[in-house]
């Protein structure tokens, strides 16, 4: 939506950005910061799931978390590439 800024309506408004994630994780909590920051910029929709709750979770990323889903597609594993973040909302 090239014209979102002139009706004030943000570029991620309807977006769902998922992140897995699990306790003690500190790329989790980087990851989570980086994120909340994001979409009070972008408006998108944010939840988390900690994949230990979850036998299958846990057996789809394992020890690979922080992994953020935009839209039901991962797009980070690991850490989140701040710029890659914002490229994503503003294209």
């Amino acid at each position: 939506m090239p014209w979102a800024w002139r009706s004030g309506r943000k570029r991620g408004a309807g977006r769902r950005v998922v992140m897995y994630t699990r306790q003690g994780c500190h790329l989790c909590e980087q990851a989570w910061e980086l994120l909340e920051r994001a979409r009070r910029r972008h408006g998108f929709a944010l939840s988390q799931v900690d994949v230990d709750g979850d036998a299958g979770l846990v057996e789809q990323y394992g020890l690979c978390v922080p992994v953020v889903e935009v839209d039901g597609r991962a797009h980070f594993r690991g850490a989140v590439n701040p710029v890659l973040l914002e490229r994503l909302f503003d294209a």
